[in-house]
C-alpha cells in the first residue's frame, strides 16, 4: 500500500526566506538540505522524488520535514530544537565540600590523596550519595587540583 502523497503549499513569505537563505553566505548543510527539500516538494514533487532529486536524505526524513513545516512554520522544518544535555552529576555545595575534604589531610594510614579515595572517602563521609572516579577526577582537573602530589599548592 502506497502512502498518500504530501501536499504542501509554502507561502511566499516562507519561499522568499529559503531563497534568501539559499543565496546567503555559509549555512549548516542540514539547513540547506531542508530548505531545498521545501522548496522541491513546494513545487509538487513527491517525498521519494524530491529524496532522489537531493541524494542525501531519505524519503522518510523529507516527509518528517514536511510535517514539521505543517505543523510548528519555517522555524521548525528547518532548525533543530535545542537539546537539555545531561543532568550535572554534582551540585556546586557537593563539589565544594569534595575540594575542602581533598585540601585537608588524607585520612589514616593513607600517605595522600588518589581519585579513588576520593570517590570513596565522599560517599562514606555523606558528602555526596554516590561518587565515580571520572566525575572526581573532573573536578579536580577543574579546579586545578593535584592532591597526589608531595606538595599540593591551593590557589584562588
Amino acid at each position: 500500500m502506497a502512502r498518500r502523497p504530501i501536499r504542501l503549499s509554502v507561502s511566499r513569505k516562507d519561499r522568499k526566506v529559503l531563497n534568501e537563505l539559499l543565496n546567503s553566505g555559509i549555512q549548516p548543510v542540514r539547513v540547506v538540505l531542508r530548505a531545498l527539500a521545501l522548496l522541491h516538494m513546494a513545487k509538487g514533487s513527491t517525498a521519494p522524488d524530491t529524496a532522489r532529486f537531493l541524494m542525501k536524505l531519505t524519503a522518510k526524513a523529507v516527509r518528517s520535514i514536511a510535517h514539521r513545516y505543517e505543523e510548528g512554520g519555517l522555524e521548525r522544518a528547518l532548525y533543530e530544537k535545542p537539546r537539555p544535555g545531561a543532568v550535572p552529576l554534582l551540585t556546586p555545595s557537593e563539589k565544594q565540600r569534595i575540594v575542602a575534604m581533598v585540601c585537608s589531610d588524607p585520612p589514616e594510614g593513607q600517605a595522600r590523596w588518589t581519585i579513588r579515595l576520593i570517590a570513596e572517602e565522599a560517599v562514606k563521609r555523606k558528602l555526596v550519595p554516590r561518587a565515580g572516579r571520572e566525575t572526581i577526577r573532573i573536578l579536580l582537573q577543574s579546579h586545578d587540583l593535584k592532591p597526589w602530589r608531595e606538595k599540593n599548592v591551593v590557589r584562588g
